[in-house]
């Protein structure tokens, strides 16, 4: 099934974890909604602007598995509203501050960034509509820190 035009559901709701122990991490109708709006709020506008195919590491999961992983409770992962993802070729940091430059959302989390390492983590972007915070932060593996023009 298709989400957007360069996304599927399949992509978005793999997980190895789920696959090692047998868990079925299939989204109700609602988290479906969720991770259309999420397709086109977050992943379509970062994908046309760098020009290059994005694969999300992180969608949907269910409760079962976000506890598997050792994920909060309160993740927005279980309804559907975020995406951890990469941007080939483009450093972590840039593609944050371009998300915080141009794009509405609710969270945009730069987690286990290392400043010595452009590569290093991964970005964590949420959508939930009306009521998008625009909170940005970073996480080092120890502390969250907002995340300011760097």
């Amino acid at each position: 099934m298709n989400l957007s035009e360069h996304f599927t559901l399949t992509e978005l709701v793999k997980s190895q974890t789920a696959d090692r122990l047998g868990i079925n991490n299939t989204p109700s109708r609602d988290a479906v909604e969720c991770l259309i709006v999420v397709c086109e709020k977050i992943l379509e506008p970062v994908r046309d602007n760098y020009g290059v195919p994005i694969t999300p590491s992180s969608g949907f999961r269910c409760p079962e598995l976000n506890e598997a992983i050792g994920s909060s409770n309160t993740s927005q992962h279980i309804s559907g509203e975020a995406v951890d993802f990469e941007v080939p070729g483009i450093p972590n940091m840039g593609l944050a501050h371009w998300i915080m430059n141009n794009l509405d959302y609710d969270q945009m989390l730069l987690e286990f960034y290392r400043d010595n390492d452009p590569n290093s983590g991964w970005v964590h972007c949420s959508y939930c509509g009306d009521d998008n915070r625009n909170d940005a932060k970073r996480f080092d593996g120890k502390v969250w820190l907002p995340l300011g023009e760097d």
